[in-house]
């Protein structure tokens, strides 16, 4: 170009030629990309519709005249591999508005417990009965209408606010949505947002903090009022600038329904009607909190185990203050 041989112009409409050229071919092969793990999702997701259900409703399925809340276990045995059992012998009752607390070490069978109750399994052997009617005597999708069931990990979609509390059903109108997020203390938050209940909730609610997510989830379960309330480690990972607001949702959601919670901090299941404390598989002991303390077994054990470490939890902690404080 300096010597005049050839002109700036040429120059910079060759650099261009060649990227114009070469964008076609990169666009092609992002399009290739981008088949690829359309036909990788596809697959899964006709695998999924192709799979046939092992748990069937029944041909004739019965249904009480009015739903009340009783829950039994008979007898109940259960296991994931044949010959292993996870769950043996287990029988207890729940009256109508009784609140049952499954303690225990991890892995001891509280949540195969839940999981019978929904029927995403069936038992092997004994019999789960729902005001007086064997679980596999119902329609699944019936059953499941009177079960909240709510989790630690708690599952948010993309959409609004509004969208997660009523999970798109035309039955939850607007009103009964705002109520339900009144009564679990979301609508302050909510209210102070800009766009209000329309503001976008990203998947899995990454915006939200794990307080503000179980507070979703109670008003979501306050928006379908089921009569029996499950609660899995619904409160454990709860930061403590929030744990008495969400006790407080907590206390509303519990009110005048039959609830079975899990919980490992024993200190949240003080005030239930009864405790089961499940170990092995078996229930070991059930009664109340103060009961339990008082025979020095199983729950006794881990009642002091678990408020030990956190009274060295918080020793440390105070000496760690004094020392900052000194310096």
């Amino acid at each position: 170009m300096l010597s005049g041989a050839v002109e700036a112009g040429v120059i910079v409409a060759f650099i261009q030629y060649i990227q114009r050229m070469y964008q076609p071919i990169r666009d092609l092969a992002e399009k290739y990309n981008i088949m690829q793990a359309a036909m990788a999702s596809a697959e899964r997701i006709f695998a999924l519709l192709d799979h046939s259900q092992t748990i069937k409703n029944p041909a004739r399925p019965m249904k009480p005249e009015r739903f009340l809340g009783e829950v039994e276990f008979r007898d109940v045995w259960f296991s994931y591999r044949a010959g292993e059992p996870v769950l043996k012998n287990i029988s207890f009752r729940v009256r109508p508005g009784e609140k049952i607390a499954l303690v225990g070490a991890t892995g001891a069978g509280k949540t195969s417990i839940i999981s019978l109750l929904c029927r995403f399994y069936d038992v092997e052997r004994g019999a789960i009965l729902v005001d007086g009617v064997d679980i596999r005597d119902w329609n699944k999708q019936e059953l499941r209408r009177h079960l909240g069931l709510v989790l630690q990990d708690v599952f948010l979609f993309s959409g609004d606010f509004a969208t997660n509390i009523t999970l798109g059903d035309p039955r939850i109108g607007e009103e009964r949505m705002l109520e339900a997020a009144r009564r679990a203390q979301l609508a302050p938050l909510i209210e102070r947002l800009p766009e209000g209940y329309r503001r976008e909730v990203q998947e899995r609610g990454s915006t939200l903090s794990q307080g503000q997510r179980q507070l979703l989830s109670f008003a979501r379960a306050l928006a379908f009022d089921p009569k029996i309330l499950i609660l899995d480690e619904a409160t454990s990972s709860v930061d403590t600038r929030t744990e008495a607001l969400v006790q407080e949702a907590l206390d509303e959601l519990l009110k005048d329904r039959t609830a079975l919670i899990i919980a490992h901090r024993l200190s949240t299941v003080k005030n239930a009607d009864r405790i089961l404390v499940v170990h092995k598989g078996e229930i070991w002991e059930e009664g109340s909190h103060d009961d339990l303390l008082a025979r020095g077994g199983l729950y006794a054990r881990l009642y002091e185990l678990q408020y030990r470490l956190h009274d060295r939890f918080e020793s440390t902690a105070d000496r760690e203050s004094d020392a900052l404080l000194g310096d």
